[in-house]
């Protein structure tokens, strides 16, 4: 099975990370990677694995970055990864396992969360479909991120992959702000009705961030997780601010408009 698998990842100053992600990589004889012009030290790490494609594209949206990628995948099968996803070793040798099944065209992988490398007890990741039939998939953009549509069916996987984020923290404000600004965008042009029961919540603005507090502290267990498990609720938190502040600056706009 694993012969026939493409990793295939994004980029952008991924240079904590890309390493690690790559070193995990070696049952792969071609990867691809599709990177946002770097100006870290990611391109160089890149080259340094002679088994990577590097592909280099200015970013729009999440869903054409991968699915440009896509059209440079020549296997059956694609592994869809982050550049912060680590594949644990279990992962690996259930993937190395699986049997042919003609009625199964897409796997889920469950997370683990780490902070500075620490496993947490909880996250609020949900599972992500990463390993799917090539030519029966496609990217769709959804808010700040995207969806994977998969025709057929698909089956979950029990083995973990390791979300292991080592940019600073700068540099996640950073990001959260831009997401943040296209998550009001979606929660804005999407009917009511059709929001899900969380982006509802997360429309009220006051709501998410207590709900977060709660949910991570408490229910995934976070607490039990010393400085490591408060570090990754209060970035959620922070998260869930930052999107009512940027709901509010869309609403007080429109009134003074």
């Amino acid at each position: 099975m694993l012969e026939k698998i493409t990793p295939l990842i994004l980029t952008y100053n991924e240079e904590p990370n890309i390493h690690r992600t790559l070193q995990k990589l070696t049952f792969a004889k071609h990867i691809i990677i599709v990177d946002s012009y770097s100006n870290d030290a990611t391109v160089e790490i890149i080259k340094s694995y002679p088994q990577v494609q590097l592909l280099q594209r200015k970013f729009d949206t999440h869903a054409t970055q991968w699915n440009y990628g896509l059209q440079h995948v020549n296997s059956e099968w694609v592994l869809s990864l982050d550049a912060d996803y680590i594949v644990s070793d279990q992962l690996i040798d259930e993937i190395q396992q699986l049997s042919q099944d003609y009625l199964i065209d897409g796997y889920f992988a469950k997370f683990k969360y780490c902070v500075f490398g620490k496993p947490l007890r909880g996250t609020i990741l949900p599972p992500r479909q990463i390993l799917f039939r090539r030519n029966k998939s496609i990217y769709i953009d959804d808010g700040h991120t995207q969806l994977l549509k998969v025709k057929g069916k698909s089956a979950m996987l029990s083995g973990y992959i390791y979300h292991d984020d080592r940019k600073p923290l700068s540099r996640w404000l950073w990001a959260q702000d831009r997401y943040m600004v296209i998550e009001v965008q979606k929660l804005s042009e999407t009917p009511f009705k059709e929001l899900s029961w969380g982006d509802r919540i997360r429309k009220q603005k006051f709501l998410a961030p207590f709900i977060i507090l709660f949910y991570c502290l408490i229910l995934k267990g976070g607490i039990f997780d010393g400085w490591h498990g408060w570090y990754y609720t209060f970035q959620r938190v922070l998260a869930e601010v930052m999107l009512a502040l940027r709901l509010i600056e869309a609403d007080l706009a429109k009134e003074n408009d």
